[in-house]
């Protein structure tokens, strides 16, 4: 079980039992407290339950892969490069286009909701925190939340 929340349209936060990671998109930076200090690129890495796959994009950029419990979060952002790479059951992003190729059970909102549901046609709700029991947990049909 993990929890999903947002403090920032760039920031996404993972909390589990065992440790709180922040995902940074536009800074492509994760903190979660090492004693290394933080981490910044591609890569993977184990902290905690979770597992990370740092993934570069064409243009340096780099979105990212978090598994925790068999269930996949992708965190891009607006970055709309290299999709291919990512398979997402939860998806954190602003683009439309990586919602439609990417195709997530559950959409987190980090940027312009009003026009991301209008396009996708779905409809948006608002959470403070978003709790994720287990890949059987997720909605059946695509849904998006609002993190604030």
């Amino acid at each position: 079980m993990f929890e999903l929340e947002s403090k920032n349209q760039d920031e996404i936060i993972i909390s589990t039992k065992k440790t709180t990671i922040k995902v940074n998109i536009a800074d492509a930076v994760i903190d979660a407290g090492l004693a290394v200090g933080k981490i910044t690129g591609p890569g993977e890495f184990e902290i905690g339950d979770a597992t990370i796959r740092g993934i570069s994009t064409e243009s340096g950029k780099t979105i990212y892969d978090v598994e925790i419990g068999g269930v996949h979060t992708g965190v891009l952002g607006g970055i709309e490069e290299n999709l291919d790479d990512i398979v997402a059951d939860i998806l954190c992003t602003s683009s439309v286009r990586a919602v439609r190729e990417i195709e997530p059970k559950l959409v987190v909102s980090m940027g312009n909701v009003d026009g991301m549901v209008a396009d996708l046609k779905l409809t948006a709700r608002t959470e403070k925190k978003l709790k994720i029991k287990n890949l059987e947990s997720l909605p059946a049909t695509k849904e998006v939340v609002v993190l604030n």
